[in-house]
């Protein structure tokens, strides 16, 4: 190991730096670098076998578990270094670039870790997937990325994001080695320059993934079952009768969506009603007793079919879901037989196929998109204490372990500034960018880049010898 060290490593190291190097607080860039290796290993053995296997197989619940706490380590550490320069004034020239890309590494690391909420296959996915496509169409950048797409969110979980981390910290760290570690810019500050403890700094490297491996075991992620259209049909029938209606009318949440941007363009009538039915009837012909019952609503008048459609809020308002339907309602009867599909577990695969051909995972839009209209989501969320007015994703489902605490600023923002607001998303994806521009363009605002030495930040990390007379 020690050869190792010396013939590999040590080249890369950093050998000579101020004193205060040795202390903790200047080991959170090399203890953010090591949660993001332990995510990369534990991220790489998830995907070869896939989510089946980290959400039922005891290995894979635990690695599940692994890769959630490397990753609270590592926005962790890489917020805490981030403050350090920030106290520091680490960020003056020449230096300013190494900042940027600090802050740009942190930007990542909120999507990346968003993303991966998307990616774990339980209830929080679902909830998090409808939150954050409500964000990103908020911002206008639903035309791009669409979290209700899980190809996509998992392409650019394990290889877009991951790669352009990588190369962010390589050069991150670049810099700091051409550089060297930021020395005290104030002459009345007198620092030695000793050797770096490498020793000492894998040490703490080591005892950070032996904290994670533990915590692992002492506080799994946890797994709330997701919900699915047939345990609405099979619990709730009457429920997803009308949701169904609200899709065939043209009333539910998704066929009124505010942020009208892809993936939402798609005609719910034609989704949720005319292609499961088409689907129903080639499989099953006996179903139509030689009736197509989308054929006939459709060759109605227009007046008349929205008196059948009216008929059928009416009916399935009252319906308590037991008794069996006879009526001479076309729509009635077509969206009782959906209802009879969903609980036969036919209905959710169909969506796989029905719809616009742009949109590449459509039974993940799909499904999701009717999931919330029916509002079980958002009832199943609240229980949860999972609601964004409740200041943002800061709970995990069963509450113990820590949840995406990092989202707390956009939550307050909800509760408070936003609240009320109609355009909520988009004005808290305006606020959140221009925090971000401002963050990176710090080191080069006049004023501004001076509050901390003005303030004696450094007080806090450096120590402070005075120069004798």
């Amino acid at each position: 190991m020690t050869r190792l060290v010396t013939k590999v490593l040590k080249p890369l190291m950093i050998e000579k730096a101020p004193a205060y190097v040795n202390k903790f607080f200047y080991s959170l860039g090399f203890l953010s670098a090591t949660s993001f290796m332990v995510l990369l290993v534990s991220g790489i053995i998830m995907s070869l076998h896939g989510p089946g296997w980290w959400l039922t197989d005891p290995t894979g619940q635990y690695l599940r578990s692994v890769h959630m706490w490397a990753t609270q380590a590592f926005v962790l550490f890489i917020l805490m270094h981030l403050l350090i320069v920030f106290l520091t004034s680490a960020f003056k020239r020449p230096r300013q670039l190494t900042w940027v890309l600090g802050v740009l590494m942190l930007l990542f690391v909120f999507l990346e870790a968003e993303f991966g909420f998307v990616l774990r296959g339980d209830f929080s996915s679902q909830w998090r997937s409808l939150q954050g496509a409500d964000f990103y169409n908020g911002s206008g950048l639903g035309n791009w990325i669409n979290t209700l797409n899980y190809q996509q969110i998992y392409g650019i979980h394990i290889a877009a994001i991951p790669f352009l981390i990588l190369g962010i910290l390589m050069a991150h760290y670049l810099l700091v080695k051409v550089l060297g570690i930021a020395k005290p810019y104030r002459k009345d500050v007198v620092v030695k320059t000793v050797p770096a403890n490498h020793v000492l700094l894998f040490a703490r490297g080591g005892m950070l993934v032996a904290v994670i491996l533990g915590l692992a075991i002492i506080l799994p992620s946890p797994t709330v079952k997701p919900v699915t259209i047939r345990e609405i049909a099979e619990t709730a029938p009457n429920l997803l009768a009308t949701t169904l209606v609200q899709e065939f009318d043209g009333s539910s949440d998704t066929a009124n969506y505010v942020d009208n941007l892809a993936p939402y363009t798609f005609d719910t009538r034609a989704v949720y009603i005319y292609a499961p039915y088409a689907q129903l009837l080639q499989s099953n012909p006996n179903k139509a007793n030689g009736n197509d019952l989308a054929t006939t609503f459709q060759h109605e008048s227009a007046d008349t079919q929205k008196q059948q459609l009216t008929e059928a809020t009416t009916f399935f308002d009252q319906w308590d879901g037991k008794h069996p339907i006879k009526s001479d309602n076309p729509a009635i009867t077509l969206v009782n037989h959906l209802v009879g599909m969903a609980q036969a577990g036919l209905y959710e695969p169909a969506l796989a196929t029905a719809g616009a051909a742009s949109i590449t995972d459509k039974s993940g839009t799909y499904v999701l998109r009717f999931l919330s209209d029916s509002g079980v989501l958002a009832d199943r969320a609240a229980s949860l204490t999972l609601t964004t007015e409740q200041y943002g994703m800061l709970h995990e489902e069963a509450g113990l372990a820590p949840g995406a605490w990092w989202l707390a600023p956009i939550g307050i923002l909800n509760h408070t500034v936003l609240a009320g607001d109609a355009n909520g998303d988009r004005d808290a994806a305006t606020i959140f960018g221009s925090f971000f521009l401002l963050l990176i363009a710090f080191p080069f605002i006049p004023i501004a880049n001076q509050i901390p030495d003005k303030l004696q930040l450094y007080k806090l990390i450096w120590r402070d010898k005075k120069r004798s007379k």
